[in-house]
Formats: structure tokens, sequence, C-alpha cells
């Protein structure tokens, strides 16, 4: 039987609770979906926790195939979805340690993850995770805040630190980090100010809307080359009129047309894993910035798939 499965197998509202009803296992699997559903290092809304399963379920919307990169992302990759990691509420250390460990073996078996926050705070055990396969890797950050505040209330780990920490600990290359989306009110200058001085690259909202994503995203892939680079995503990029259950609001981003069309630009990236975070259901009784998170994932999943599709129709000599 071919995955996902479509309507006309199943209705949209018979499902075993996975991604777009993909199955747990299968040969030769390129993607595996898994959830994070920790978000007690959230400092303002929680509800984060119930993303995955949010995501999940409105990602029974969405068909297979994928009209704009003409590819199944999900069939064309032998995708799963392998549910949520065994998270420990309240306890950030040991929830690090069972998202590393999902991600890790992922990874050794050649499987790119897409994971599903959470709070921002679990990127950095995912990065803990590729750092040790890949060693120190690029980073596609899209986010309203940079994540680079050191403590709060002297609690070094918490979703407002990942990438302080990430370069603390030597997982990333810095000159190739790109936070792309910043934007909103700041408690003093030195909040972006402390990304630069990590060495990344920060494109505020504004800088994005004024050079365009086509330059823009020039510009990322010159730096970051064919380096092995992770995507993460926070869901507040996106204007909240278009995706208003998140943490922390951000107003004058993106609409959900443009986010797509940036995202579907990044084709020619070697991607190791995906996370997308900040989802907050209890928040949104209107569903759309489930869907909408459940649609950014179809989009992960079609970059995956082209790079599947460019290995197969490239030339054996070639």
């Amino acid at each position: 039987m071919k995955y996902p499965l479509s309507p006309d197998v199943k209705p949209e509202f018979c499902t075993t609770g996975s991604f777009m009803r993909l199955p747990s296992s299968r040969e030769n699997a390129k993607i595996a979906i898994l959830g994070m559903p920790f978000d007690t290092a959230a400092s303002f809304r929680v509800g984060a926790r119930f993303a995955p399963q949010a995501i999940r379920q409105a990602s029974m919307t969405l068909f297979p195939y994928h009209p704009i990169h003409e590819i199944y992302p999900f069939d064309d990759t032998n995708a799963i979805d392998i549910g949520d990691v065994s998270v420990i509420p309240h306890n950030i250390h040991r929830s690090y340690e069972q998202i590393e460990s999902a991600v890790i073996e992922l990874m050794k078996s050649g499987i790119i993850p897409i994971g599903l926050g959470g709070d921002h705070s679990v990127t950095l055990a995912t990065l803990r995770a590729a750092a040790k396969i890949y060693g120190p890797v690029a980073l596609i950050q899209f986010d309203s805040h940079t994540d680079t505040w050191d403590t709060y209330y002297d609690e070094k780990y918490w979703h407002g630190s990942p990438f302080i920490r990430a370069h603390e600990e030597g997982l990333l290359q810095s000159d190739k980090v790109f936070q792309i989306g910043i934007r909103g009110t700041l408690n003093h200058p030195g909040d972006i100010q402390a990304s630069y001085d990590l060495g990344y690259q920060v494109i505020t909202t504004q800088d994005l809307k004024k050079r365009g994503i086509k330059d823009v995203v020039r510009e990322v892939k010159e730096k970051i080359g064919d380096t092995p680079c992770f995507l993460t995503f926070d869901i507040d990029f996106v204007d909240p009129s278009f995706a208003p259950g998140t943490g922390t609001l951000e107003v004058g981003g993106f609409t959900s047309f443009e986010t797509l069309e940036l995202v579907r630009s990044l084709t020619e990236f070697h991607f190791i894993g995906f996370d997308l975070v900040e989802v907050l259901p209890p928040y949104d009784p209107t569903q759309i910035t489930s869907l909408l998170a459940a649609t950014l994932v179809h989009e992960f999943a079609s970059l995956i798939a082209l790079k599947e599709k460019e290995k197969k129709d490239r030339p054996i000599n070639g």
C-alpha cells in the first residue's frame, strides 16, 4: 500500500494518529517524523507539548503530491513517523538526552529527522546529535527572535538560549549560521549584537522584505555551500494573523504564502535535519497554525525528495 493514504483510500478522519497516516517503519526510509513535546523551558505561554499531535491531525487534510516540485515527498522518500520522544516534563537535561539519543539513531541509519516541537529549547538536543554525526553544522533559523540570550532568571537552558549554548558547545560553524526574519521590540540594542558577536549572520524582516527572497537565498547558499545544514523553523517567523497559536507573538511578520515561497526556494542545500517549533494549539482554536506547520513539514520533506530524485537521475559516471 502506498503512503501517505489519499482520501479515496481512507477518509481523512480515519487515522492512526501519525503524520499523514505514515507507517512507523519502512525499508529504505529517508525521512522520519518525530515529536518532541517538551515545553517547560518557555518563558511566557506554554502548550507546545500538544503541538506534535495537533500538527499530525492537521496533516490529514494535506494531499500526497507537491504540484510545484512535481514529487510525492513522503512516498519518494519512504517516509515514516516514529511517534514522540518520551520527554521528561520539567527536566530539560533528561529530555535533551532522550531527544539526542532518538535523533542519533536516525542519523546513523541515514534517515533525516523532521522534529515536531515543543518549544525552541529542543533544537539544542538535535544539534548535539547532528554534531556527533557530521561535526559542526551550518544552520538556517527562521524566527522572529535570535534565541541567543544567555540566561533567564539565572537559568542557562531555556527557549531563548539554544543558539548561544550551541555556540559554546562547538555544535555550529558560526560563519554559516543565518538567523532570518528577526523583528520586534528588544530589551536593549545588545540583543541582536549578541548574535553578531557569535559570528552569526542576522537578516531582519526589514532586510528580507527590502532585498527579496532570491537575493537573500543566494547569499545564504554562497556562504553555506554544501556544508551539512540543519533548518529550524519557529512558527513565530510568520505574522500572528496567519499563525496566532504561538508562544511569543511578534506582529509585522510574513504571510503564509511568503513563508512557503521562501522555504520552497531552498532546493540547493545539503539538509541533514529539520525541526518546527513553538506551535501552541490551545491558543488557536481555528487550527490554522497547526495546518501551516503541517504544510511546512510537507515542504521540508519535498526538499529532501528533490535531492533523492537528483541522485536517481544523476548519470552513473556523472
